[in-house]
């Protein structure tokens, strides 16, 4: 068989935040290929931005569809998909009432706290020494904290949900009973913050959730539980946790757009945006679309009933979208990346990693005007998890 045409194995080889040059080459060549994941069925891979946009915002592609079936996926056990398994008029419902806990007020009231946190964090990395392990001291931590806060977890209950969160993404839990183990309990936890909720009502996020009404509807207990649980704790606490420590890790790798934003750090904005774009964190494109009649790529036809994988990180890299993509550019505008998804699943809380990156990376870059690796790129310990990627240890020396 041609290299064009057929199955390859599924992700590609992954080297610190580099995007795999099969991506590239498929982008350019077949921008609509055959994958197979470790487990599931095969698949097709979309990697050219208008071709990822289409599968996550055309009706004919569907999540609903998606479950039951053997979709392909980079562990072999499955939790469930929660909100992403729906599909409207279910998932806007679910949507719309989430989305009362995240309004752009909301976000911005929670900035300060944020900031003071990560002063906070940061003064106990100086406590301990001249250097420290951002991911660690800073970046676990930090969102962690943040979304437990939110939701109205005890301070003293912290701990264990930073274990939860990141046995769920971890490549040690795909195998074995581990997953189920620690996503049971999570559940089990986050279903009796519901029901004290209910009795007692709080204006924490859950208690925000747990009482949002549209036109008399609610959410229920399942919902709630999947919402609270998985969905916030793995998107809210695991995206923030890797995505900082890879962002320190640019850019001291990039002195040029580093001093740039020191002298500007007004940019810090747009910065974390290009960060977003230009920085895989994801494994590997997940949560297969089905489409649900045959759509037509080019040449290429997607029968009913096949899945297709967006790949997020290939297009965020689609030179008929990004000039010179494969360079970092903190000034870029507009910046259309879809580091966190698009169209109806796109990420809900977007606005609230946004914020917890700027303003962790602002207090870095203020406090420690020489940072630097502390031991080179070589002391970089890296983490290819079943969903995330990044350092698992990262030491700055100031």
């Amino acid at each position: 068989m041609s290299a064009k045409g057929r199955v390859r194995a599924y992700p590609f080889d992954m080297e610190e935040i580099s995007v795999s040059e099969e991506y590239v080459r498929l982008q350019r060549d077949e921008p609509m290929s055959r994958v197979q994941m470790p487990f599931g069925e095969q698949a097709w891979l979309a990697t050219r931005y208008a071709d990822v946009k289409l599968v996550m915002t055309d009706a004919r592609f569907s999540r609903e569809l998606a479950q039951g079936l053997d979709q392909p996926r980079m562990r072999r056990e499955s939790m469930g998909d929660g909100i992403m398994g729906m599909d409207p008029p279910d998932h806007s419902r679910l949507r719309r009432l989430v989305s009362k806990a995240f309004t752009a007020r909301r976000m911005e009231q929670m900035r300060a706290g944020v900031r003071a946190l990560s002063r906070q964090l940061i003064d106990s990395m100086v406590t301990g020494g001249d250097t420290a392990d951002i991911v660690e001291d800073l970046a676990r931590p930090l969102p962690v904290t943040v979304i437990c806060d939110l939701l109205g977890v005890p301070h003293e209950d912290q701990p264990i949900f930073r274990e939860w969160t990141q046995a769920l993404v971890n490549d040690s839990t795909a195998k074995g009973d581990v997953l189920y183990v620690y996503g049971n309990q999570l559940e089990e936890y986050v279903a009796k913050l519901v029901a004290q909720r209910r009795e007692e009502p709080t204006d924490d996020l859950l208690g925000a959730l747990v009482y949002a009404r549209d036109n008399g509807d609610k959410l229920t207990e399942t919902e709630l539980i999947s919402i609270a649980g998985p969905g916030l704790l793995t998107g809210g606490v695991e995206t923030v946790s890797t995505a900082l420590p890879s962002f320190v890790f640019t850019l001291l790798t990039n002195p040029d757009e580093l001093a740039l934003l020191r002298r500007r750090p007004e940019l810090m904005p747009t910065a974390v945006e290009e960060l977003l774009r230009y920085v895989p964190i994801n494994t590997a494109a997940m949560f297969a679309r089905y489409a649900a009649e045959d759509v037509r790529f080019g040449d290429i036809v997607v029968r009913a009933g096949e899945p297709v994988l967006p790949a997020l990180h290939a297009a965020n890299r689609d030179p008929e979208v990004f000039n010179d993509p494969e360079r970092i550019d903190l000034t870029r505008s507009p910046n259309p990346h879809m580091a966190f998804g698009h169209g109806p699943h796109h990420c809900i809380g977007a606005q609230l990693a946004r914020l917890e990156l700027q303003e962790a990376l602002s207090e870095l870059l203020e406090r420690f005007p020489n940072m630097r690796l502390a031991d080179g790129r070589e002391g970089v310990k890296w983490e290819f998890g079943v969903i995330v990627r990044g350092p698992s240890e990262l030491r700055i020396s100031w």
